[in-house]
């Protein structure tokens, strides 16, 4: 495979962290990096860093970052190659990549069949069929007849799940019959609200699972991966805390898993960066298939911190139409990761967001640590968005270290004006059921009870 296309102008379409994260991986390889900014983000630090900033619309999502034809056409006046969208907004929307052909304009992404097939949970479960993966019993409902003949056969707790969902919405747990009418009526209620698709699945609740998922990289004719990660740190389906690699599985089940998602990952002839998530059943050592999300992950800096790889570079590289640069074979890990995602929410009061102003921020800094923010003095933490502030990474030689480096860290922050959850990470940091290592998804839930 050739270059198809150098970039050297990129429209970056986020906000926020990630958007200083392409800026500077950009300045690294000599790209203008233009910036398209909402109302909200005009003065930011991600707007100050970068060489162009472009107005796209108000503060609304769906009038600024979720707008295709307001970001396409930004980046088509500016004269850029590519667009980049980051992760959550457009990152997996396949109109924006179709309109990116269009203007022939790179989407730094994977294709847009590749997200059609990934994008809709149904089709997805599919192809992980088709591809010889694993996945949790269960199926499609449309009628809440189908809901309940299906929950019979499955048995209790089931999972009621949006199709078109992602990011941990529209899911639903149900412990029991007497209580799935009408928490397959709110699905579905939700769904339609959220992603214009009141269609829902099925799946068996694994009480003891944890949330494993593998980094992939392919160039449309090689795919490898970079390792696994843990991800079980979660309160309702939303990650907190992320390490690599996951601790506590066999040598046989984590090859496993690996060999699975590049098998799927061969079945789409994928492009791209792109993650593909599982369920581990700690009890039986199974494994089921969940997702794919087809974009660059928030916790990607701890597979940058254990292969040395820069995964927004490599991203590029692909979307440039360039060959990976190593086999599989040549991929080395070494030491262990965890990243803690600061948010600004009131944490002890249902984690309500807290929007406001930045009056002070201080990050920890030494080896084996990395601060990713857009977070500083002064800085703007409007309402309409993500309320992730920071991501604090460490590394260490093992997972005991990383620990360490993590305590250590944590205490170093500081952040003034707004709350956070800084205290919740330092306590999960200390807890010993934590430290043990290998807590499921239902461990923040635990903890969070033991508290009230």
């Amino acid at each position: 495979m050739t270059v198809r296309r150098k970039i050297r102008k990129l429209f970056i379409a986020n906000r926020g962290e990630i958007a200083v994260r392409i800026i500077r991986c950009c300045q690294s390889l000599g790209i203008e990096a233009v910036l398209g900014a909402s109302d909200a983000d005009l003065d930011s630090m991600p707007a100050r860093m970068a060489d162009q900033v472009v107005r796209i619309g108000p503060a609304t999502p769906a009038a600024s970052y979720l707008d295709v034809d307001a970001v396409v056409g930004a980046a088509a006046r500016v004269g850029a190659d590519a667009v980049h969208p980051g992760y959550g907004f457009l990152s997996e929307n396949a109109a924006l990549a179709r309109r990116c052909l269009e203007q022939r304009l790179v989407f730094v992404g994977a294709t847009e069949a590749q997200l059609l097939a990934v994008g809709d949970k149904l089709e997805a479960r599919a192809r992980a069929v088709a591809a010889g993966l694993p996945v949790a019993p269960g199926g499609p409902a449309t009628t809440a007849a189908d809901v309940s003949a299906l929950a019979a056969q499955i048995g209790y707790p089931i999972l009621i799940k949006a199709v078109g969902g992602g990011g941990g919405r529209g899911i639903k747990l149900v412990q029991d019959p007497s209580a799935l009418a009408e928490a397959a009526a709110l699905a579905m209620a939700e769904a339609e609200s959220a992603f214009g698709d009141r269609r829902v699945y099925l799946e068996r609740f694994i009480a003891s699972g944890r949330h494993v998922e593998v980094q992939i990289i392919g160039d449309g004719e090689q795919v490898i991966h970079l390792g696994d990660r843990d991800c079980s740190v979660q309160r309702r389906y939303q990650k907190l805390v992320e390490e690599a690699p996951a601790p506590g599985l066999s040598a046989a089940l984590r090859e496993n898993i690996c060999a699975a998602a590049v098998r799927f990952g061969r079945h789409l002839g994928y492009r791209g960066l792109g993650t593909v998530e599982f369920l581990v059943d700690r009890d039986r050592g199974e494994f089921f298939f969940l997702e794919m999300n087809a974009r660059i992950q928030v916790e990607h800096p701890v597979t940058e911190a254990v292969t040395g790889l820069d995964l927004v570079a490599e991203q590029i590289a692909v979307a440039e139409g360039r060959p990976l640069p190593l086999s599989q074979k040549e991929v080395r890990w070494s030491g262990h990761a965890v990243e803690c995602r600061l948010n600004a929410e009131q944490w002890r009061e249902g984690f309500r967001p807290s929007p406001g102003t930045v009056t002070a921020a201080a990050f920890p800094a030494g080896p084996g640590i990395r601060v990713d923010t857009h977070a500083q003095r002064g800085a703007k933490v409007p309402p309409h968005y993500d309320s992730l502030l920071a991501k604090i990474i460490v590394h260490g030689v093992d997972r005991a270290d990383a620990l360490a480096r993590l305590r250590g860290a944590l205490a170093c922050c500081r952040v003034e004006g707004i709350e956070t959850n800084l205290g919740l990470h330092a306590a999960l940091a200390a807890d010993s059921e934590f430290a043990a290592g290998a807590v499921d998804t239902g461990y923040l839930a635990r903890w969070l009870e033991r508290r009230a």
